[in-house]
């Protein structure tokens, strides 16, 4: 009979054995070394959809409410090669934790192929569907023209975005997320500096206004993908892209889809939502359909410091999973929450005081801006809730628990804020700020079920490591 030590463990049991792959003093500095590129990456990506909005922000309301509008049908659609790159950083995490770098480039290669499948379906639908996608969002007449045509353009871009989302999620999954942000930031340079030339016509380019914006779009992603391409066919950070490892595997295209879908799924659902919620901020007016899109992406980058901590925490928790190490993970998460307080919280003190003025940057319509103001003061309280959420999903997305994520992201818009938003849209006098309150009644709901969900920790057993 084997004698158990006073914990209840055996003396010989691995799990217990184990050195942790990190020693507590060490977490933070892992966290933020991970989580600063990352916020960087995601400050980036601000910048890159900022863009277009900042310069037709220049030509009038009805050009910049074209980005606005096929943002989040293109979001609805790039956000099912998000999961499935998520997916691939969690398999590609756990894979590491364990030690096996055979495994770590198996999946590396499988996640691949299947985002390269997935983001030629996606591209060709979206192209066939986007004037219908107009129709049913109602979008107004004077913005439809503009819609449509930057909307058709931006659309050839996806398989763009897709390769770049596979150079992030295997590096990212392994510790390295500077690499990416560095291919990243060439993109967004070439971005910024094509848009005013194609929307103006300086020089010997010809003033194409919108449609000079969505092909700026995609030439700079075109050269996003072929440098990530580059990056991951050269080898790097103990990773390698193969041709001949890109044929597909049912298995493991089982399990990429098994944990992607789920959160594709939510996300995919929520971003639906977000679509629709955009269809009632169109019946308020282009005033309206301004301060909404110009809010939302100020909000995104109010939350840059989230998305790190909780890319951080998704690459750590997988690891610290899959090296069967449950403290360490518990650890990486209750220090990613207190990271998420100290660098959320005076941003969001400045979105309260200062929204309105963050507005009048990109538009100088007067109802827009006081709107804009409107919406950031209501909504900005709620976001530093989510936000403690979002680095949750991080640990949940780590562990490959993705089930939780879809539905608490399907409870969020589809529960919650959807039919709040038409209620109040439709039964009261209350106007645009119905969608503001839905938004903050929304966030905060969600953020506490996510915590009780934790508390729970079912989630630190949704995959058997030994199947990775």
């Amino acid at each position: 009979m084997v004698r158990m030590r006073d914990d209840g463990t055996a003396p010989d049991d691995p799990a217990k054995n184990k050195p942790s792959i990190f020693r507590p003093s060490e977490v933070n500095r892992a966290l933020l070394r991970i989580a600063f590129p990352m916020m960087l990456g995601s400050a980036i990506e601000t910048v890159y959809n900022l863009t277009d909005a900042f310069f037709l922000g220049k030509l009038g309301t009805a050009e910049i409410g074209a980005p606005s509008i096929a943002f989040s049908i293109v979001f609805f659609l790039t956000i099912f090669g998000s999961g499935l790159a998520g997916a691939g950083t969690t398999l590609i995490a756990q894979s590491k934790g364990k030690g096996n770098s055979g495994r770590m480039n198996h999946y590396l290669n499988q996640m691949a192929s299947l985002l390269f499948v997935a983001s030629t379906a996606l591209a060709t639908l979206g192209s066939l569907s986007a004037g219908s996608l107009l129709r049913l969002l109602n979008t107004p007449v004077e913005v439809y023209g503009f819609a449509f045509t930057y909307l058709r353009i931006v659309f050839l871009g996806i398989p763009f975005t897709f390769a770049y989302f596979a150079l992030q999620a295997s590096f990212t999954a392994v510790g390295d997320a500077a690499t990416p942000v560095k291919v990243h930031l060439l993109a967004v340079g070439l971005n910024v500096a094509l848009d005013p030339l194609l929307i103006f016509g300086i020089g010997p380019f010809p003033a194409m206004g919108v449609a000079g914006a969505a092909i700026a779009t995609v030439l700079s992603q075109g050269v996003g993908a072929a440098l990530s391409v580059a990056v991951l066919l050269r080898g790097k950070s103990g990773l390698r892209l193969r041709l001949r490892a890109m044929t597909p595997e049912a298995k493991s295209w089982g399990l990429l889809l098994g944990i992607g879908l789920p959160a594709s799924i939510g996300q995919g659902l929520s971003a639906f939502g977000f679509t629709v919620l955009q269809g009632v901020v169109n019946t308020f007016g282009t005033s309206a359909i301004a301060a909404f899109g110009v809010g939302n992406r100020l909000m995104n980058m109010f939350d840059i410091p989230v998305h790190g901590i909780a890319g951080a925490t998704t690459s750590l928790v997988g690891r610290a999973i899959g090296a069967r190490d449950d403290h360490m993970a518990g650890r990486v998460v209750r220090s990613s929450l207190s990271l998420v307080v100290i660098l959320e919280m005076p941003l969001l003190a400045l979105s309260v005081f200062y929204g309105g003025d963050l507005v009048r940057l990109f538009v100088s319509d007067a109802e827009a801006i006081r709107l804009g103001d409107i919406m950031f003061k209501v909504v900005s309280p709620s976001l530093l809730m989510f936000g403690l959420y979002f680095a949750l999903s991080g640990a949940f997305q780590g562990a490959g628990d993705t089930k939780v994520i879809m539905v608490l992201a399907v409870f969020r818009l589809w529960v919650v804020r959807v039919p709040l938003a038409y209620a109040l849209a439709y039964r009261t006098s209350l106007g645009p700020m119905s969608i503001w309150i839905a938004m903050f009644v929304s966030n905060f709901l969600t953020a506490g079920a996510g915590f009780v969900y934790f508390r729970l920790g079912r989630w630190k057993r949704a995959l058997d490591p030994d199947r990775i």
